[in-house]
């Protein structure tokens, strides 16, 4: 998997941001795009985050993704699928090696972008400020940066829907029993089915500011 440079949106020119300020990469869900968090979450954050939204290598619907459905499907044993998160993490870590570096890195994630920022946050532990999941779960598997987790106990944020009907009853349980041991969790359920909504974002905003200061 590789992340195009120029499918990136950035809320300031990268080469002209202070290197003072704290970075928010967002990673939209599957058959989404760039667009969708940033254009929501960007104008409701502090001036000193700088937020940068990549897009997802695979075109699938009427937008793209971060694995093809042909690898999503192939990969139904536990391992398989920790293998596949594994691999897209380590893309999204090489990536985040060559833009420039910031005060702190937050990772927040939609859908299957969640599964990808939580599984970049157990691959490398110290790379990251905060993680928020959004409507995500999860990997099955124990990773190798999972000790670390626990140690640093970081400040984690997970926001799902009471009536979400896409991500299954297992997957949601999994969550709810790796998150706590692993992070300091901050959990918030809404209304809502498999969608983000004006509240979360709320919610995400102090979030986001309260862990910059």
């Amino acid at each position: 998997m590789m992340i195009g440079q120029d499918e990136v949106l950035w809320s300031e020119e990268p080469a002209a941001a202070s290197r003072a300020k704290h970075l928010l990469v967002l990673l939209h869900g599957a058959t989404s795009d760039e667009h969708a968090l940033f254009d929501r979450l960007a104008p409701l954050l502090p001036a000193d985050v700088v937020v940068v939204s990549p897009r997802g290598p695979v075109p699938e619907g009427d937008g793209y993704s971060w694995a093809s459905p042909h690898d999503r499907a192939d990969a139904r044993a536990d391992a398989a699928v920790a293998a596949l998160g594994n691999s897209i993490a380590q893309s999204f870590l090489a990536w985040l090696d060559v833009i420039p570096a910031f005060r702190s890195v937050g990772v927040l994630g939609a859908s299957q972008g969640a599964c990808i920022a939580l599984q970049a946050l157990r691959a490398a532990p110290g790379r990251f400020a905060y993680a928020i999941n959004l409507s995500g779960y999860s990997l099955p598997g124990a990773e190798v940066g999972d000790r670390e987790l626990r140690r640093r106990k970081l400040d984690v944020f997970w926001g799902r829907g009471l009536f979400d009907e896409v991500i299954p009853t297992d997957y949601v349980d999994r969550t709810a029993s790796w998150l706590p041991r692993h992070s300091t969790l901050t959990e918030r359920i809404y209304d809502i089915g498999h969608d983000v909504c004006a509240a979360e974002l709320d919610d995400v905003a102090a979030f986001v500011s309260a862990r910059i200061r």
